[in-house]
């Protein structure tokens, strides 16, 4: 039985890097809304309570039953995790004289108890709540303080609970990964067994059992996630997977020809469909872009059921849903955030049942799998691109056109990306999680080439460093290098007069424009 640590989530916009940082301890855990705690599940060895949104005296704040967990297997309350905790076994909570967000130093830190194992004085943290714990538990007691709050972290007599103001998952608090590995590993007994070598292993078992003899269809993008999930899928079951590619007209520059390549080289069976003139047909006129994720998820199913059909005797539809395209789908106020392309269940005259092998990774783990699994680095290391494609990067109605100018566009930017090696020895992009082009349909610019006035289309540039996409921050490319790019994309693409960088973070931007 595979040990795991349950995240309730809470609502806050870093719970997944809690998860993040749990499973770089070589450690299962699932992150479940708030009021879903598995109860009876033995596997459990310990609970984490997140931040949220909400203070604990709103009247629509989340609440979980405490006795569900506390008393049963060790406990980490963050931030409103630990005001729930306070506030619940009867301590106080009031509202802060100030926001407390930002860097705090923890002057006071008791290294004798086990959760501060390690830690150095005066640690920096990142603190980040309207709220303020005044009055801790009977029963507990101080184990870590702040100039500005006294009940930074707490733990219990009698239990093993703990609970701390501050978050430990962001990079900020900088000790935040040894006090997670405290909690998880030293408290918890995590025997640190969740490795892409294990999860190799063990999923090829479990795709052996559960498939059979059965054929089953997997749905290509081209991307890491679908790529690794059918290297795994080929692993457990052989020719028995058929791989559809559908090409909507919209990847980037000569990207299904050399995806295609890649995957025969790779041993797969892969069927290749040109649907562009259905796609481009279908998106005529059409701006708002949840309206062109939802046709293309649309046209998609079409196109990919048209062509499954053709293989009577499959059973089985295989994706390459990863972790946070579950969560991030459908937070716990209900609310889609956005649309998924490979999220939310099967038409039923589909007929076929679901297989979802990376739906307990995050990307970085996708990855590491890929690698176990003996695939090429190119693509592994290749950038994440929307299911939609370019069709979220143009802004206003999508053309052939407006396609082929953005793709001429991002063809040089990721080019020179690729081939600009900077004073580390490394391409740039290595270096960066996300880059792509995004075309300004709806905005004409005024320019001057040669001795004529032009009124051309401007063209943003995006790159991103990130972990895990969840957060994520403007790259800081070599002004050199943007100066050559912008020069050569308004020189060689017809239509482009000017280009910009986006020097946005997520959030509060997102990683794409649309």
């Amino acid at each position: 039985m595979t040990q795991k640590i349950i995240i309730l989530d809470f609502g806050s916009q870093t719970t997944q890097l809690i998860g993040r940082r749990v499973r770089e301890l070589d450690t299962f855990c699932e992150i479940l809304p708030y009021n879903k705690f598995p109860v009876g599940d033995e596997s459990v060895i310990g609970v984490i309570l997140s931040g949220s949104p909400y203070s604990v005296h709103d009247p629509e704040a989340f609440k979980v039953d405490l006795s569900q967990f506390v008393g049963k297997v060790p406990v980490l309350g963050i931030c409103y995790g630990a005001q729930f905790i306070s506030h619940t076994l009867g301590g106080k909570v009031e509202k802060a004289d100030s926001r407390e967000y930002g860097r705090a130093n923890l002057q006071t830190v008791d290294t004798t108890n086990p959760l501060f194992k390690g830690f150095e004085q005066h640690s920096q943290v990142w603190m980040s709540h309207g709220d303020t714990i005044t009055a801790i538990p009977e029963d507990f007691k101080v184990i870590g303080s702040t100039k500005d709050v006294t009940n930074a972290a707490f733990a219990s007599t009698k239990q093993p609970v703990w609970a701390v103001q501050f978050h430990p998952e962001v990079y900020h608090s900088l000790q935040g990964t040894q006090l997670l590995k405290n909690f998880v590993v030293d408290i918890c007994g995590s025997k640190q067994e969740w490795s892409a070598a294990s999860f190799v292993d063990s999923t090829v078992a479990e795709l052996k059992e559960q498939l059979g003899n059965d054929r089953v269809i997997l749905g290509l993008s081209g991307g890491v996630d679908s790529s690794v999930a059918a290297v795994l899928l080929n692993k457990a079951i052989g020719n028995r997977l058929t791989c559809i590619f559908v090409d909507h007209g919209m990847l980037r520059k000569n990207e299904f020809q050399q995806v295609m390549e890649d995957y025969r080289c790779l041993g797969l069976n892969v069927i290749g469909v040109d649907a562009s003139e259905k796609f481009f047909g279908d998106l005529a006129g059409v701006t708002d872009p949840e309206q062109k994720r939802k046709i293309i998820g649309r046209d998609f199913v079409e196109v990919f059921n048209a062509e499954a059909k053709k293989i009577t005797d499959a059973k089985w539809l295989a994706q390459g849903t990863i972790y946070p395209d579950r969560i991030e789908s459908l937070n716990i106020t209900g609310k889609v955030i956005k649309s998924h392309h490979n999220v939310g269940g099967l038409p039923e005259e589909m007929h076929l049942q679901l297989c979802e092998p990376l739906k307990w990774l995050f990307k970085d783990e996708v990855r590491r799998v890929g690698r176990q699994l003996g695939m090429p680095e190119h693509l592994i290391i290749r950038h994440p691109f929307p299911g939609p494609g370019l069709a979220v990067r143009i802004l206003g109605d999508i053309t052939r056109e407006r396609v082929r100018i953005l793709q001429d566009a991002d063809d040089i930017y990721i080019r020179g990306l690729r081939e600009y090696v900077d004073a580390d020895g490394e391409t740039l992009y290595n270096k960066v999680w996300q880059a792509g082009a995004i075309l300004l349909a709806t905005v004409r610019s005024v320019g001057v080439m040669g001795d004529e006035r032009t009124y051309e289309h401007p063209v943003a540039l995006r790159a991103v460093t990130s972990t895990d996409a969840m957060t994520a921050d403007w790259a800081h490319l070599p002004y050199d290098f943007l100066a050559k790019v912008s020069n050569e994309i308004i020189n060689k693409v017809r239509g482009v007069n000017r280009v910009c960088y986006d020097i946005s973070s997520k959030p509060p931007a997102t990683i794409e424009w649309e």
